[in-house]
């Protein structure tokens, strides 16, 4: 799969890479001048391994609010929420936004992982007024971080106020037809925006001229994923997937803990009570210039406490740092671990998420 910007990416000389499937930007230029773009002023990221689905019909809310882990039912048109999809054991089978629109839900999702989530969904519409529509055919998602964000957007000629993360609404960037969301994918706060594909170039060269003056620049997946794993946001198929129970990921902020059942909510309920998960998503601050790798496994003495998901060479830290699952005996900050890279012993301690300035 090729990102609708393709075409516009290979003639500005991008460094493309194919994601777990999908061609995207490495990098326009020095990744850590992107880096500081969006941490300083502003970076616009092609975001099209996001795509959306439509949820429709009377009983859309019913039925999303009895899956999903979070309180769909409290959405008014304008208003968003992070939930998660999980199986009858609590395991993860998406993690996904939910945008209530006047009469559809909006459902964003990673594109590897949309045709498992809408079949999951589909197995449980059986009488229900509800049908899904996948949109990602007909739009592209791109994204406007960084502290400049809002400024972009209103040289751009949007007025929209858009306060509180998750809030959407509808806008214009020339004369095409943008759906903005207010969402923070860096830690550095900004928006997201649904485009029409065939708008998409357009809207994304308008952005890229009007945000010059501001230091807006084009900014590739080796920025966002320094970028992302600074704030501690993981990614599904990297850091998350349906082999891990939702608490042990650290999205308790896509559940309502006081809403009714939901597929899973028995097993987050009962870890709940219990007060504690194995294991929990945790940082690391690494010692030396090693950067591990996914999959180094985690010591403490001799005994195996986890493994790295991501890890990259943090600016904001001034030195390695990583993402790794870590039983719960040792999650203390602080706490000293070894990593085991290919037989070199490699200190790391544990640390609170997000990394700290």
């Amino acid at each position: 799969m090729k990102t609708p910007l393709f075409t516009w990416h290979e003639a500005h000389s991008a460094s493309l890479i194919n994601d777990r499937g999908i061609e995207l930007s490495a990098h326009f230029t020095d990744p850590l001048r992107e880096y500081q773009a969006v941490r300083e002023k502003a970076g616009l990221i092609d975001y099209s391994f996001r795509v959306q689905v439509r949820m429709t019909g009377e009983d859309r809310v019913s039925f999303l609010q009895g899956i999903v882990s979070n309180d769909v039912k409290a959405l008014h048109p304008g208003e968003g929420c992070a939930a998660t999809l999980l199986t009858e054991q609590g395991r993860l089978v998406a993690d996904l936004r939910v945008y209530a629109l006047d009469s559809a839900l909006l459902l964003d999702v990673d594109a590897r992982i949309k045709d498992k989530a809408t079949e999951a969904l589909s197995r449980f519409i059986i009488a229900d007024d509800v049908e899904l529509e996948d949109l990602s055919e007909q739009h592209v998602t791109l994204a406007l971080q960084g502290p400049l964000a809002t400024q972009v957007l209103t040289a751009a000629g949007v007025s929209l106020s858009l306060p509180q993360a998750f809030q959407h609404g509808e806008g214009t960037i020339g004369s095409s037809a943008v759906h903005i969301v207010r969402a923070d994918d860096t830690g550095s706060d900004g928006y997201e925006l649904f485009v029409f594909r065939a708008h998409a170039e357009q809207v994304w060269q308008t952005l890229l001229r009007v945000g010059e003056p501001f230091g807006l620049r084009p900014v590739g997946l080796t920025a966002l994923n320094l970028l992302r794993v600074e704030a501690g946001i993981p990614w599904y198929g990297v850091d998350m997937d349906e082999s891990r129970i939702v608490l042990e990921v650290g999205l308790e902020h896509a559940i309502n803990f006081k809403k009714g059942c939901y597929l899973g909510q028995e097993v987050v309920e009962r870890a709940t009570a219990r007060g504690h998960v194995n294991r929990k998503l945790s940082g690391l601050l690494v010692s030396g210039e090693t950067i591990p790798v996914s999959g180094d496994k985690l010591f403490h003495d001799s005994q195996e406490v986890g493994w790295v998901t991501s890890a990259v060479a943090s600016p904001r830290c001034g030195r390695p740092i990583a993402l790794a699952y870590v039983r719960r005996e040792h999650l203390a900050p602080g706490t000293q671990l070894r990593i085991d890279r290919q037989g070199t012993p490699v200190i790391a301690e544990v640390t609170m998420l997000p990394f700290a300035r």
